[in-house]
C-alpha cells in the first residue's frame, strides 16, 4: 500500500513545520501536487489560474505527481484543434514548472483532475490519449463515484490508473442535513457490490474540513480556514448547524450576529468507517495508493500523526 498526500495550496512557497513533520513521521515518498487549475472564457479561451507557488527545499526524495485540475467548460466548448492546443499548453506548463521547481525530484506521472459529464466525455477522453502520446508519461485521472458506479454510461478514461475520490458525494447546497464531504450511507450507495472495474484504482480520502456561511438565509461563502477562532463566536442550533453570536471579521470576510454556518468535519471514526466500506467494495491491490486530500497546516490539527498513519495501514489490515 502506497502512501501520498494532495497539496492543494496556491499561495505556499514551502512546507510548514508540521508539514514537513508529517511527511517525515509517515514517511510519505510521494506527493499530489497541484500545478495549476485551466478555466475558460470567450474572451481568452483556455488559461491557467491557481497556479502552485510551492518551491520545497530538502525534499528531494519525494516523487511528485504534477495535477491539473480542469473545469468542465473546458470540454464543452473546444474542438479538437483547440483541444490539440490544450494537451501542448499543459504539457509545456507542467514541465517548466518541474524544471524550475522539482528538477530533483522524479517525476513519471500526471494526473488531470475534471468532473467531466456525459456531454464532454469525448473532448476530455481524447485530450487524455493526446496528453500521453505528447508527454510520454503515464496518465492517470480522477474519477468520481458516479462514473464508477455506471462504467457503462459514463465510459472508462483512457489513462493508465484512476483515483477513486471517495469523498463530495452530495452538492453542499442541496442536502443541509447532511454532511456533504462524507456521509457513509452515500457513500455505500456507491460501493454496494464488488465490481471490478476495468482500470488500476487508487483510493482518495477526505481529511479537510470547511464552513459554508449562509447571510439572511442565503449561501454567501465557503471559510476553508481559521474555524478554531471562528468557533469560539459561534453556537449550535442542530447537528451541522451554528449561529454566530458576535461580530467577526476573517481575511477580510465579515460575520455578523445571527449568520448561518454549516460546520462540515470529517472525525478519524468516520474516515475508518469509510475504509472498512471502501475495503469490502472496491477491488484494490498490494500497489493500490491511497491519498489524503490535503497536507494542510490547519486541516492537519484536527488528527494526530498516528491517527493519520492508521488510515494508510488499516487498508492492509
Amino acid at each position: 500500500m502506497e502512501k501520498s498526500f494532495y497539496y492543494w495550496k496556491s499561495n505556499s512557497w514551502d512546507f510548514t513545520e508540521r508539514e514537513n513533520a508529517v511527511i517525515k513521521d509517515l514517511k510519505i515518498r510521494k506527493l499530489h501536487v497541484k500545478f495549476f487549475e485551466v478555466d475558460h472564457n470567450d474572451e481568452f479561451g483556455d488559461f491557467p489560474i491557481s497556479k502552485s507557488t510551492l518551491h520545497p527545499y530538502g525534499e528531494d526524495s519525494i516523487a511528485i505527481v504534477p495535477t491539473v485540475f480542469i473545469k468542465n467548460e473546458v470540454f464543452k466548448v473546444n474542438d479538437k484543434k483547440a483541444l490539440d492546443s490544450l494537451v501542448y499548453n499543459v504539457n509545456f506548463l507542467i514541465n517548466k514548472y518541474t524544471q524550475e521547481r522539482f528538477e530533483k525530484n522524479p517525476v513519471t506521472e500526471f494526473q488531470m483532475d475534471c468532473d467531466w459529464t456525459l456531454k464532454t466525455k469525448d473532448n476530455y477522453f481524447y485530450f487524455l490519449k493526446k496528453l500521453k502520446q505528447v508527454s510520454k508519461k503515464d496518465i492517470s485521472c480522477t474519477l468520481r463515484l458516479y462514473p464508477y458506479k455506471y462504467p457503462e454510461k459514463m465510459g472508462v478514461p483512457p489513462v493508465d490508473k484512476a483515483t477513486l475520490m471517495c469523498y463530495n458525494l452530495i452538492n453542499p447546497l442541496e442536502n443541509k442535513a447532511k454532511n456533504s464531504i462524507l456521509d457513509l450511507n452515500e457513500l455505500k450507495l456507491y460501493l454496494n457490490k464488488k465490481s471490478k472495474y476495468p482500470l488500476h484504482l487508487d483510493i482518495a480520502l477526505p481529511i479537510y474540513s470547511w464552513m459554508q456561511v449562509y447571510q439572511n438565509n442565503k449561501f454567501t461563502t465557503v471559510l476553508y480556514s481559521g474555524h478554531e477562532n471562528i468557533s469560539i463566536s459561534l453556537k449550535q442550533i442542530k447537528p451541522l448547524w451554528y449561529e454566530v453570536t458576535q461580530d467577526l471579521v476573517h481575511d477580510n470576510f465579515y460575520l455578523r450576529v445571527g449568520d448561518k454556518i454549516k460546520y462540515e468535519r470529517i472525525t478519524p471514526e468516520k474516515i475508518n468507517e469509510a475504509i472498512e466500506i471502501i475495503k469490502e467494495n472496491v477491488a484494490l491491490d498490494d500497489y493500490t495508493m491511497v491519498t489524503l486530500f490535503h497536507l494542510d497546516e490547519e486541516q492537519l490539527r484536527n488528527y494526530t500523526n498516528e491517527e493519520l498513519s492508521g488510515f494508510y495501514t488499516n487498508f492492509s489490515k
